[in-house]
């Protein structure tokens, strides 16, 4: 304000010096007055005309420095603008990064099959090793000679054939092979195998219900494997399908099964999505999480129904190329944390990977024990809000007894599974049979007319 004021008080002064002077002139001498007040206001007009002009030079001065801003602008930009070939350059490196840790992944599940071959051959050597040092059984004591037979007269030689073959010693008797012992585990090994390859893999469904309601929210996958007419629990016989190899596949299958239960259920208008535990060993295919995106990519009503379950160990364990390639899923599949070894969840770390459920089995979270009480960093009663927090919720599994149904409500656990609630059931067959949709149909191109056929007359017409 005293900056505006000094600036304006020479105009201040002179207007008051005016006032005081025209003042009593105008009133004595009108006429002179008049003339005097004529020639402040020419005055003035003056003083605003050069101070206009002033001002109109600067503004000059001012676009004439901008513009020079501008080209030295314009060309920083066009000296930094990138090269269409140096762009894609981040993006080949990208990729080969990515090839290269699915490369770590495979030479990493190379090595523990070549290790578990080495077990099994090392095994086999100490088998054969011992079987070879094994005493020799001790030889039966001789029996007493028998009588000699009475001697039979030999019929006489029918002709020169005969008196040959019985010139000839006879042959020496060979010895029995002793009978190889069956082994149980290969031959259990097999029969997992023929049943997989064959018609033997099935799939069940548990609910998830919510507490204390108990209304079906979602359902679980489960894959059973039916050998010998037993169905056998994924503890019986994914060990053996890791052991080959096999349980990427297992989970391939899996996932195609659960994306036509989930079509189905969608069919029927229900909102529930359909979860399903991968193996460990699937991360480190090469191209199985990019499969699992097209899966979803190509059907948008899978969109949200899909739920892919990680142990606790896959989820802190994730590599650069493991986590891109599930947060380019995030929003159309759904993530869970199962298998948990402990109850130190870092939240934070696990919404930002896209984790929206965290499943614990009901005995660590009611019965922890003097043994388990250091397995959480937070006491049991905070563990669903410090998730809550995090936009995670808690889904309490393996519930097993009634008992154990009012003290998860006392935890405000949201969600619960088990035997408790509903079993797992199998899937009818002609779900799982059902062919998935049809894509939509290409438009049509317009095809191009016929060509007219005219008679040969205009033809000749034509020619004459």
């Amino acid at each position: 304000m005293i900056r505006n004021f000094g600036r304006h008080a020479s105009l201040l002064a002179l207007g008051l010096l005016g006032l005081v002077i025209l003042g009593p002139l105008a009133a004595l001498l009108p006429v002179a007055g008049a003339l005097a007040l004529a020639a402040a206001a020419a005055a003035a007009a003056l003083a605003a005309h050069a101070r206009a002009s002033g001002l109109r030079a600067r503004c000059d001065k001012v676009s004439a420095e901008l513009d020079a801003l501008s080209r030295r602008l314009l060309r920083a930009e066009s000296a930094l603008r990138p090269d269409p070939a140096q762009a894609a350059l981040p993006r080949e490196v990208e990729e080969l990064t990515v090839e290269i840790g699915l490369l770590s992944g495979i030479v990493r599940d190379l090595a523990g099959v070549v290790g578990t071959q080495d077990g099994e051959i090392a095994r086999l050597k100490a088998e054969a090793t011992l079987a070879a040092r094994a005493p020799a059984p001790a030889p039966a004591p001789p029996a007493p000679p028998a009588p000699p037979p009475p001697p039979v007269p030999a019929p006489p030689p029918a002709g020169p054939e005969a008196a040959a073959r019985r010139a000839e010693p006879a042959p020496a008797p060979r010895p029995i092979p002793p009978r190889p012992i069956p082994r149980s585990g290969p031959t259990e090994d097999a029969a997992v195998i023929a049943a997989f390859d064959g018609d033997g893999l099935e799939v069940h469904l548990q609910p998830v219900v919510t507490l204390p309601q108990r209304k079906v929210a979602s359902y679980e996958a489960l894959a059973r494997l039916r050998v010998s007419g037993a169905s056998l629990a994924p503890d019986a016989f994914l060990p053996v399908l890791e052991r080959h190899g096999r349980s990427t596949e297992l989970d391939r299958r899996m996932l195609q099964r659960v994306a036509t239960i989930a079509r189905h259920l969608v069919g029927r208008g229900s909102e529930a999505a359909v979860a399903y535990g991968l193996s460990p060993l699937s991360l480190f295919e090469p191209g199985f999480l990019r499969a699992l995106a097209r899966l979803v990519a190509a059907e948008p009503a899978l969109v949200g129904r899909l739920v892919v379950a990680l142990p606790q160990a896959s989820w802190r364990t994730l590599d650069a190329e493991q986590a891109g390639a599930l947060a380019a899923m995030r929003g159309r599949i759904g993530f869970t944390l199962d298998r948990p070894t402990d109850l130190r969840f870092d939240a934070a770390a696990l919404a930002g990977h896209g984790v929206g459920q965290v499943k614990v089995p009901a005995d660590l979270l009611l019965r922890p024990g003097p043994a388990r009480r250091d397995l959480s960093d937070i006491a049991i009663e905070d563990l669903v809000t410090a998730l809550a927090r995090a936009g995670i919720r808690l889904v309490a599994g393996n519930v097993e007894a009634e008992s154990d149904v009012p003290d998860l409500i006392d935890l405000d656990v949201p969600f619960a599974q088990g035997a408790v609630f509903a079993p797992p059931r199998p899937v009818r067959a002609d779900v799982l049979a059902a062919p998935p949709p049809a894509p939509a149909p290409a438009p049509e191109e317009p095809s191009d007319p016929p060509p007219e056929r005219r008679p040969f007359r205009a033809f000749l017409r034509r020619v004459g």
